[in-house]
């Protein structure tokens, strides 16, 4: 590893991977850091490595990253794995953590590919064993084969939820139940852009082939729930819920829930970008341009990092970082950077065209957003209940740093990530006030966990 980079892609997702590549194919110095084993991102884990038989359970969607990732292995980008980014400043100064080894380096350009997590919503129970994200599952079931072997209940709102339980299907999984919390008025809100996602058709068609499979196998999909909560002494036992006015019950030993997903911004906050609300996917997202530009000279955002699009998205939105990476190091003039984009500014275009029906279709309820029972813990490290939130807002304390700083929620280890949104919509409930006048976390380095033994150790050689 270098000392300095034309180049640093924080991030080997598809954004990520599709950014290095165009930039290493003409020449540019470049260094991709990855947190994980092997390049792919969340949506391509284990791409390198998958047995084929476990490709085929997963889909078309997942294999089509195979040409993704062989492209970047031939481009001459550097790949570090298990390479932690901990922290990024104004003046593109990397601190990285790799091998245990923390040290800084530097970059001319640098873009966050960080992708997106799945939104956190704590509801009663959701600190159980037994209860996880979705994406969790989906991830054991990439990397290591892992699958419920009991049995699952799959519960909450997004496409993520139907793709996993068509992937367990095939997996021979047994899911007892698919719990849709998408309120029915959501169906009334994305009717005006249904006309406009039938141009992206191939999500709404392949969608369509997932229920149909799903219900064939005659595995229930239960519309409309409510008051979702998991059950059990020292680790789930059951899933209960209101549906059609009636409360039921589940017996499980797993839960996997999932409510949707918002960008990656510790770094691009860290670094002093500017951020704006977007109401349309009830999420805090940096301020871009069309080529990925922050508020920041030369560091860019692609991908879900910058706004929730999808893989397909993130890969030309990747391209287009690096036409003006390019065009910034004077590899490219403008010109030449508009013609080359062309090609991928269409393919967005199509490509968006089915995200304002999904963020309408499955907007989460602001039931489920502010937490409406105070005994449900919000911060699960520092044990911060929705009760407790709500009392620091009665004190007068109507932002979230200001609710952190009287009740340590979001001073835990996972620095907020868990707990951040959560507080907003409740302050923001609680107060009256609307959820971008709360504000967020104030993000501070590192964002990633390091040691002072690490940080003592810090190797840079800072050139002068």
């Amino acid at each position: 590893m270098k000392e300095h980079y034309q180049l640093a892609v924080i991030g080997a997702g598809p954004a990520g991977l599709a950014a290095a590549t165009m930039a290493a194919e003409q020449g540019i110095d470049v260094a991709v850091f990855d947190e994980q084993v092997a390049p792919g991102g969340q949506i391509y884990r284990a791409m390198d490595s998958i047995p084929q038989h476990r490709a085929r359970q997963l889909g078309d969607e997942y294999q089509r990253g195979r040409k993704l990732v062989s492209a970047f292995r031939a481009s001459g980008a550097e790949y570090f794995a298990e390479t932690a980014v901990w922290s990024l400043n104004g003046r593109r100064q990397i601190g990285l953590l790799q091998q245990g080894q923390a040290r800084m380096l530097t970059a001319d350009q640098v873009v966050i590919a960080s992708g997106a997590f799945e939104r956190p919503v704590p509801f009663p129970g959701w600190t159980l064993p037994g209860v996880m994200n979705a994406g969790a599952g989906q991830i054991l079931f990439k990397a290591h084969g892992i699958v419920p072997h009991d049995g699952v209940v799959l519960a909450g709102s997004g496409p993520l939820l139907l793709l996993l339980a068509w992937q367990y299907l095939h997996a021979g999984v047994s899911v007892k139940a698919l719990l849709d919390v998408t309120p029915m008025k959501n169906h009334l809100y994305a009717l005006p852009g249904l006309p406009r996602a039938l141009l992206a058709g191939h999500y709404i068609t392949k969608g369509m082939q997932y229920k149909s499979d799903l219900k064939r196998a005659g595995i229930s999909t239960l519309h409309n729930i409510r008051k979702l909560r998991a059950q059990g002494k020292d680790a789930l036992q059951s899933v209960s819920f209101v549906h059609n006015g009636r409360e039921q019950s589940l017996e499980t030993a797993v839960l996997l829930v999932h409510f949707g997903v918002i960008p990656q911004t510790q770094l691009s906050r860290v670094a002093g970008c500017r951020h704006l609300w977007d109401d349309s996917q009830l999420c805090w997202r940096p301020q871009l341009d069309e080529w990925g530009r922050t508020s920041v000279d030369g560091i860019l955002v692609a991908g879900d990092g910058g706004g929730i699009g999808g893989a397909r998205t993130a890969e030309h939105a990747g391209r287009l970082a690096a036409l003006q990476v390019l065009c910034a190091l004077g590899v490219l003039d403008r010109t030449a950077r508009q013609r080359l984009a062309r090609k991928d500014r269409k393919w967005m275009r199509q490509e968006s065209h089915i995200r304002p029906f999904l963020e309408a279709f499955f907007r989460i309820s602001d039931d489920l957003l502010q937490v409406a029972d105070d005994d449900t813990l919000v911060c699960r490290c520092e044990e911060v209940s929705a009760g407790q939130i709500r009392a620091a807002v009665a004190d007068g304390h109507d932002d979230s740093n200001q609710v952190k700083f009287l009740t340590r929620c979001g001073m835990g280890p996972c620095q907020g990530r868990q707990c951040a949104e959560a507080v907003s919509h409740i302050v923001a409930a609680a107060s009256g006030k609307a959820v971008q006048d709360i504000g967020h976390y104030r993000q501070r380095p590192p964002v990633n966990p390091l040691t002072l033994g690490q940080l003592a150790g810090l190797q840079w050689e800072k050139s002068e």
